[in-house]
């Protein structure tokens, strides 16, 4: 167990590798495993958990009033290596906080004023300014993204989100590429940003379409490296950015903390994999990992979408229409907000 900046980490040693259902009532977190684990129980001494216990194949939280059992996040790690197997709940603790603020003002004193804490999330517009990124002769993919991300920030502020802009314009953090994706990546920082998604569009073969979402890692097995150099700058700097990204991947497959905000990024993955196929219609290349420089450090949720390929002579014309771009953005902001936990 471990106390961290707006959250509390429990972590449960799990024989072998399990999957998992979560339910939820308004003051407990109930998590359903396929594997048995040693009976136990006792009060916690943590912020936002009072109690826990486990039998057989469940465990149950009970919060702390005030925190939201909905916005608890179960996590089952499979074992890596040396690494075993971790059942892994991150508790929000900020609204325990606020609680305690609104308990305090109930007294003969004069009421206290509290900030509400929002969901911040940050919208990577891939490419921009010297950069274009893929070109084709109906688009340029810097000038899809940034629409894009705009429409897409536009509908998230609508409920209430943060939203933090890489860029809003056709302009770039640095000419050099390697400092504009350090400066891109700094901006997805634990316990100021809940979620960081870089927006770009594919490039391929004339027969080549559909959508794909990434979250960082290791190519899968028998996948070459061409997408990821491609989006770390191309030819050499992406060649190097790539090999630079993925040794950074190998490094993290014994970090327990890492590989819990990695799952985290998977589920947002799934999210907005499963939400822009939805509202769009379009082939489903499914979720995958590769080694994207700019989401190389997991210190908050952070994923890739290829929202279409701009060389297809199909999604090309379409991406470049207004239409199918606000498609692309009302499922990509619906996917953060299921993400969030937020209507």
């Amino acid at each position: 167990m471990g106390s961290h900046d707006g959250f509390t980490r429990l972590v449960f040693a799990l024989p072998g590798n399990a999957t998992s259902r979560v339910s939820t009532a308004a003051h407990s977190v109930t998590v359903r495993l396929s594997t048995t684990l040693k009976t136990e129980k006792g009060a916690l001494n943590a912020a936002g958990v009072k109690f826990y216990n486990v039998s057989g194949k469940t465990v149950t939280l009970t919060l702390a009033g005030g925190v939201s059992a909905a916005r608890t996040r179960v996590s089952v790690l499979p074992r890596s290596g040396t690494a075993a197997a971790r059942l892994v709940i991150d508790v929000p603790t900020t609204a325990a906080a606020q609680a305690s603020v609104r308990a305090a003002s109930t007294s003969s004193r004069p009421a206290v004023s509290t900030t509400v804490t929002r969901p911040r999330v940050v919208l990577d517009a891939g490419h921009g300014g010297v950069d274009p990124g893929m070109v084709s002769q109906w688009l340029k993919e810097k000038d899809i993204t940034l629409d894009v991300a705009l429409r897409t920030r536009a509908e998230l502020i609508k409920h209430g989100v943060d939203v933090v802009m890489v860029r809003t314009a056709d302009t770039d953090l640095s000419a050099d590429k390697r400092t504009d994706l350090d400066a891109r990546s700094r901006l997805a920082t634990t316990g100021k940003v809940s979620a960081y998604i870089s927006i770009h569009v594919n490039a391929g073969g004339a027969s080549a379409q559909g959508i794909e979402t990434y979250y960082f890692g290791q190519p899968l097995a028998g996948s070459d490296r061409s997408r990821a150099v491609q989006e770390n700058g191309g030819g050499s700097v992406g060649q190097e950015l790539t090999r630079k990204a993925a040794n950074s991947a190998q490094g993290l497959l014994g970090d327990i903390v890492a590989q819990a905000k990695l799952s985290f990024s998977r589920q947002l993955a799934q999210k907005v994999q499963s939400r822009l196929v939805q509202y769009t219609g379009a082939v489903n290349r499914g979720v995958q990992t590769d080694a994207f420089y700019v989401i190389r450090n997991p210190t908050t949720p952070a994923i890739l979408t290829e929202i279409g390929f701009g060389s297809s002579p199909s999604e090309g014309p379409r991406l470049a229409t207004a239409a199918y771009r606000e498609k692309v953005a009302q499922g990509l902001a619906r996917a953060i907000l299921d993400f969030l936990n937020t209507q």
